[in-house]
């Protein structure tokens, strides 16, 4: 057999071979997504969650799971030294003591500037009772006094009495007058400036008046006190919120699949430290148009493991158009797709007896128009 031949004969072999593969894509479709779409068949994929210290950073002390551990939601999974978050901690709790103690004592001063106005109040309005009475008393002398010195002048003029008496009382009157003037004197200075229309319990004393501001005006300055107060106390929850999230719990239950962090290392806030394997898990198919107009996002689908056949139930959350790659390309212009594919992610039941890697198939039964 020569060149020529040999070639020839090859060349017919290439071109069968063509022809045969011509006719197994007209049935069998020309993308390798074409077996996806037959088969149903997808990976199981378990959700993962970066674990990272919320807004705070620090030394870590304490390294407190181990990789492939099981955990609770709320199991601790690494510890920060707290150590100047302590000492933040009882600084403000003293400073919230002392205030505390100042209120008390500004309470306490208040009420008794409060008391000493009321008790001022009355003994002024004892005084000034008392006050009236001595003028009237002092009124009431001078008037008998003058009575006897416009007698005895008279008497002068009739010669019954000698004038000496006349000036004794007209010295009398004199002293009466003063008097009346001194004790009036008096009261209007008990009353401060007051109208004194005659009730006491109905006068407001300027002196006692100004004694009752006084201790309001310590409101103002107690009010400033618990304002401050409340400012700490702010300080004081936020200090107890970072020390709490310096202790880092699992969100939920899960896996430890991974480690980021070493114990005593710098940790900085916000920065992933473990990779927690959850147990939400889920598996993508794609499917033709025909089926995917008869899935609704919610719906139940029951799949079946590869490895096993067990029955896997799960719950439709994501029904999408696939990528353009997934789409089954056949002859029309421009590179149209005749058939879209799509997306259907499934999430199984956190009862499945399944675990993450494994193959579930998903039978063409499952999406029968319902």
């Amino acid at each position: 057999m020569n060149v020529r031949q040999k070639s020839l004969r090859v060349g017919i072999a290439f071109i069968v071979l063509l022809i045969v593969s011509g006719v197994l894509l007209m049935y069998k479709g020309n993308d390798a997504v074409v077996l996806a779409t037959t088969q149903k068949d997808g990976i199981l994929t378990a959700e993962q969650v970066k674990l990272a210290f919320d807004s705070v950073s620090g030394r870590m002390i304490n390294e407190a799971v181990q990789e492939g551990q099981f955990v609770k939601k709320g199991d601790v999974i690494m510890v920060l030294d707290a150590t100047d978050t302590d000492l933040s901690i009882e600084r403000i709790k003293a400073q919230i003591a002392q205030l505390d103690a100042t209120i008390s004592s500004s309470e306490g001063a208040m009420k008794i500037k409060h008391f000493k106005a009321d008790n001022d109040e009355k003994q002024s309005f004892r005084q000034i009772d008392s006050q009236r009475a001595a003028v009237a008393s002092a009124k009431a002398t001078f008037l008998n006094t003058k009575l006897d010195y416009e007698r005895k002048a008279e008497l002068v003029t009739a010669g019954a009495v000698a004038k000496s008496q006349l000036d004794d009382a007209k010295m009398a009157l004199d002293v009466a007058a003063a008097n009346v003037k001194a004790q009036q004197e008096l009261l209007d200075k008990l009353l401060s400036g007051a109208a004194d229309n005659g009730n006491t319990d109905s006068i407001n004393l300027p002196t006692i008046e100004e004694e009752r501001q006084s201790a309001e005006n310590m409101k103002n300055d107690i009010e400033a006190l618990r304002r401050q107060k409340s400012s700490l106390e702010i300080e004081l929850k936020e200090l107890e919120v970072a020390k709490e999230r310096l202790t880092l719990r699992a969100s939920e239950d899960g896996k430890i699949i991974k480690i980021i962090a070493k114990e005593g290392e710098m940790i900085a806030p916000s920065v992933p430290v473990v990779i927690l394997e959850s147990n939400r898990a889920y598996y993508d198919i794609y499917v033709s148009e025909e089926q995917a107009a008869n899935l609704r996002e919610g719906d139940k689908i029951t799949g079946v493991t590869v490895a096993g056949n067990k029955k896997v139930e799960g719950t439709v959350r994501l029904l999408t158009k696939a990528p353009g790659f997934a789409d089954l390309k056949q002859s029309r212009e421009q590179g149209q797709a005749d058939l879209s594919a799509f997306q259907v992610r499934i999430y199984v039941d956190e009862n499945a007896e399944v675990i993450p890697g494994m193959t579930i198939e998903v039978k063409d039964d499952q999406f029968a128009k319902k």
